[in-house]
């Protein structure tokens, strides 16, 4: 668990925190929200693993289900002490698609009380188009895209609105459950991947046809591990977007998929974490980049997290 703290803003309209539940990690952020800016004050996340094991039998298994609520009890802990006076948990695709999701989010309330807010993949596109657009990375008609666990998101944007959005079951802990069977990665398994993002994807790939976005914009995630093992030295903690230049991730994405499991793990800048799913994560930017026509390639530090508490500042202007 990691976390950092920077100096409040001197005119705070409300102290909040955010909580989002994803697939493989929790996040808390707290910030205070004023008429004009959102500063965080802190951050942490813990790489829960909900979607362990049988994600796409729709179950959260028990040992998956118990840390989950462990790490919010924590959270609690930590909202209390920051004196939020605003909480909003947001859980996407794992917990949504879970048939004991429902008993989930009753023993949050129960033993963390922690009320969870149960997101539909419409909402959770509009908050990760909220989160980016803040970044000021968006620059002309883009494809923003959030690799989660459970799901993938897609929204067609420019800086002024949002032109078309789909969440898709596609996540990486999802596609490498069914599919990731060999190591390193066999072609099988890699056709197995693109055979079905072929007939997942085809009114992403229309849409693409028809507003013809020439920027893919990765959310956080393994997009931040793209640029961190790209960049290297270089801190990619403290800012809001990088371009990622097209050779560059293409000779990196040739290295993850044509490696083995233990060579990704001596791998510098490669959390545990996402050892294997870092592999699904090429793949499937590859199919979109290929898909697209795109080479134009960019991170966004800013994903659904930022994109609720900027829904909350909206309130509060």
């Amino acid at each position: 668990m990691a976390f950092f703290a920077l100096l409040p803003s001197n005119k705070p309209l409300m102290r909040a925190a955010v909580i989002d539940l994803g697939t493989n990690t929790f996040h808390l952020i707290i910030a205070e929200i004023s008429a004009t800016d959102v500063q965080i004050i802190y951050k942490t996340n813990v790489p829960v693993r909900l979607g362990q094991g049988r994600i796409n039998e729709n179950i959260i298994i028990p040992e998956a289900f118990d840390r989950g609520i462990e790490t919010l009890k924590t959270f609690k802990q930590q909202i209390d002490k920051q004196q939020v006076q605003h909480t909003l948990a947001i859980a996407t695709s794992a917990v949504r698609s879970a048939v004991n999701g429902t008993d989930f989010v009753d023993a949050a309330k129960k033993n963390a009380e922690i009320n969870i807010d149960v997101v539909d993949g419409n909402k959770e596109a509009e908050y990760i188009y909220k989160g980016v657009k803040a970044t000021g990375v968006i620059n002309g008609i883009s494809l923003i895209m959030d690799i989660g666990g459970g799901s993938t998101e897609f929204i067609i944007c420019d800086n002024n609105k949002l032109l078309w959005k789909k969440s898709y079951n596609i996540g990486a802990a999802r596609l490498m459950q069914a599919y990731f069977h060999s190591n390193p990665i066999s072609e099988h398994d890699k056709s197995a991947i693109i055979n079905h993002l072929n007939n997942e994807l085809a009114d992403l790939k229309e849409a693409c046809t028809s507003f013809k976005p020439d920027h893919l914009i990765g959310s956080a995630g393994a997009f931040e591990t793209f640029v961190g093992m790209i960049l290297k030295e270089e801190d990619i903690k403290n800012i809001k977007s990088a371009s990622i230049e097209f050779t560059a991730y293409n000779r990196l994405a040739e290295k993850l998929i044509t490696s083995t499991h233990e060579e990704r793990e001596n791998m510098p800048d490669l959390i545990k974490l996402r050892v294997d799913m870092i592999v699904i994560a090429a793949i499937l930017t590859n199919h979109i980049l290929s898909m697209s026509g795109i080479r134009k390639i960019s991170l966004s530090t800013y994903d659904l997290k930022m994109g609720v508490l900027y829904s909350l500042s909206e309130l509060k202007s």
